[in-house]
Formats: C-alpha cells, sequence, structure tokens
C-alpha cells in the first residue's frame, strides 16, 4: 500500500477543537460492510449497534500529562516529552530542540525539579532522569501539559486533563488517549451492561509514534515505535469463550486492534 492511496481533503474548520459538553452527543458514522452504506448515528446510538452476548473491549490505559516546558542552562525554552519509565527509573522521552539536548545536559522546569539527559538513544529518542526534590510522577503532576495531538491548535487547559481521558481510565502510561473510548460516559456504559454485553479490559500505553507523521511513500518502510501492552488471563479466556460461542469481538479503537 502507497501513503498517497490515504489522501483525502479534511477542511481545518472541520477538526473541532474543543469537546463537546455531552461526550456521548459526538456524531457517529457506520459503514454497513456487506453493502458499502453509510448511516450517520450519534455515539450514543452505539447501545443499537452491539447485539446482546457479545464482548466489547475497552483500553484501559490512562494519559498521563507527558509534556514538560523547561529552560536549558543559557535559558532558551525547551520540552521534553516523557515516553516510559525504564525499570533502572530514567525514563525514555523525546526532546526539543533535539540537537542541544546532549547528554549532561539539563531542562529546568522549577527550582525544585529538572531534567538531565543521560544518553542518546536515536530515533529521536534519550534517556533522562530527573534531578531535584521532587521525583518524576510529582513533577508532571506540577509541571506535566496535557500532550494534545498536533491537529489541536490551541493551549492545554485544566479542563484537558479530565476530558482527554476515558471515563475508565486507570493505568497511567499512555502519552496520547485511545480516543475512541473518549466518547463513553459511565450511563452508557451501564446500559451496555444492561443490555447484556460483556465488557473486558486490556492496556495498550499509546507511545509517541502516534504523533509522527508517515514520511515515507511505501508505508512498509514507516519506522513504528513499540509500545507497552498488557491482556490479562481473565480478558483472553473471555474472548476464547465468546468466540467459541459465536459472539462478536467489539475493539474499541486501533489500539484495543493492535493489543489483541
Amino acid at each position: 500500500m502507497r501513503t498517497s492511496d490515504f489522501d483525502y481533503s479534511l477542511p481545518a474548520e472541520q477538526i473541532a477543537q474543543h469537546p463537546l459538553p455531552d461526550r456521548a452527543a459526538s456524531r457517529l458514522l457506520v459503514l454497513e460492510r456487506a453493502t458499502g452504506a453509510i448511516r450517520h448515528f450519534h455515539f450514543r446510538d452505539i447501545l443499537e449497534l452491539i447485539p446482546p452476548s457479545d464482548l466489547l473491549v475497552l483500553n484501559t490505559s490512562r494519559v498521563i500529562p507527558a509534556r514538560l516546558h523547561g529552560k536549558r542552562e543559557a535559558g532558551a525554552a525547551a520540552e521534553i516529552l516523557l515516553v516510559r519509565e525504564l525499570p533502572d527509573g530514567t525514563w525514555l522521552a523525546m526532546g526539543h530542540p533535539g540537537g542541544k539536548l546532549k547528554p549532561g545536559r539539563r531542562v529546568t522546569l522549577g527550582e525544585d525539579s529538572a531534567v538531565e539527559i543521560v544518553e542518546v538513544l536515536g530515533g529521536g529518542l534519550r534517556r533522562v532522569r530527573f534531578v531535584g526534590p521532587l521525583n518524576a510522577r510529582a513533577t508532571f503532576a506540577k509541571y506535566g501539559a496535557v500532550p494534545l495531538p498536533p491537529y489541536i491548535r490551541r493551549p492545554p487547559t485544566a479542563a484537558d486533563r479530565e476530558r482527554y481521558q476515558t471515563v475508565y481510565a486507570e493505568h497511567d502510561g499512555s502519552v496520547a488517549a485511545p480516543t475512541a473510548g473518549l466518547h463513553f460516559t459511565p450511563e452508557l456504559l451501564d446500559r451496555v451492561r444492561d443490555r447484556g454485553v460483556t465488557i473486558a479490559p486490556l492496556d495498550l500505553h499509546v507511545g509517541p509514534g502516534t504523533f509522527k507523521p508517515v514520511e515515507t511513500e511505501d508505508l512498509a518502510a514507516h519506522p513504528m515505535h513499540p509500545e507497552v501492552f498488557d491482556v490479562p488471563v481473565e480478558t483472553a479466556a473471555i474472548i476464547k469463550r465468546k468466540r467459541a460461542e459465536g459472539c462478536a469481538v467489539w475493539a474499541v479503537g486501533t489500539t484495543v486492534v493492535r493489543a489483541l
């Protein structure tokens, strides 16, 4: 497949910059695979699309406020995007400006925290450590910003910490939301369960590759960043049982598809 096969016009004014007050009021396009027919719904109508006894699989990863803005030694601005914590307590991260963030250099976030570059790993990645009274989690709780996707062309707000998050998010680790699930509300999930649909969780922590544009014409040549995922034994068993019963497995979003 060629990258150009997927080109289409998307007017900038059609890209919402703020979420609707009601998550479930978002629009939902339904493609009938058998006929190619397209129907237009609202997300809350998904209740009528999933038959009772089917299985709905959710990604319960939680977005961390992974974007850190600070200053280099000479006072110029710098940005760190955390990817994930490593076993030795350092973090995998990306940085800008990349050419200036060499081993030993620091990005100061405040009087109580700085990020020191430990190692340049290639592919835009670095290993960093936190220096100062605050540990990593205390630092991004105090200084971190929600890493909104590049098509949201406004600064993040305090409300984004709650809205750029699924209502069922549990486990910290993503640098971007598993967006297909953003439209579920607790009430809608309760109605799905009441309908007889089984719900099962897994985790796939969305990595920075989700922000990386495809720069090759041959899609097979596009380098993919690895992502950490966990399919619980209980979820795997439910999937196996439901498939044996002839039920469908509904994956909420591409992150669930990748993990499954």
